[in-house]
């Protein structure tokens, strides 16, 4: 027997890789205090992989708090370049400002995935890939923010990688789906495992 499956995440890119990927979810959104919990783990000098896994999973645990035997998937991803990290611009100037922080250099997305059932966690998995932009002109910069708009604004590096945003780069390393914000095929994996998936 199935149990339900909850994705505890506000991302719609997310839900669009489970439901495309053939898998039915509700969406229930977690509030956590996400600017909290950053602050500690920087405070402490930990790095960016380790706390978009503490805020993946807190996200889950919240949620699966209300529902038991549900499988409640959790999933964060935190922007790191040089020691700093960056989160969702919050308008377009500071979509700009961080895409010029970006530009002709390497950053990683920590990106962190777990299931938690019965306020346990019962899996994890964590992906680092490396991404350089490329030495774009204001030119270039200007138009893309024209373009995508205020579609930037929903993404931890104002970009979308499955669209214009691609033009950003000269070199990608790592998982695409983690790059989009889910290590899916590991996760389609383990829910196969557990008999949640057709095997």
């Amino acid at each position: 027997m199935t149990e339900e499956l909850i994705l505890a995440s506000a991302s719609p890119t997310r839900a669009w890789l489970l439901a495309t990927a053939g898998v039915e979810v509700r969406v229930e959104p977690a509030a956590v205090d996400e600017e909290a919990v950053k602050q500690t783990f920087r405070a402490k000098g930990r790095a960016a992989v380790e706390c978009a896994l503490a805020l993946a999973e807190a996200k889950a645990h919240r949620v699966a708090g209300r529902h038991d035997r549900a499988f409640v998937i959790g999933a964060d991803q935190i922007l790191a370049c040089d020691g700093l990290w960056f989160d969702k611009p919050s308008d377009l100037g500071a979509a700009r400002a961080q895409l010029k922080a970006l530009r002709g250099r390497t950053h990683e997305l920590a990106t962190a995935a777990c299931v938690v059932q019965n306020e346990t966690r019962i899996w994890h998995t964590v992906k680092q890939p490396h991404l350089l932009m490329r030495e774009f002109s204001d030119l270039f910069l200007d138009d893309y923010l024209a373009v995508e708009g205020t579609a930037v604004l929903g993404t931890v590096g104002a970009y979308r990688l499955e669209g214009r945003g691609v033009q950003l780069f000269e070199r990608v390393e790592g998982d695409h789906f983690a790059i989009l914000g889910l290590p899916l095929l590991e996760l389609l994996g383990f829910l196969r495992k557990c008999g949640q998936l057709p095997s």
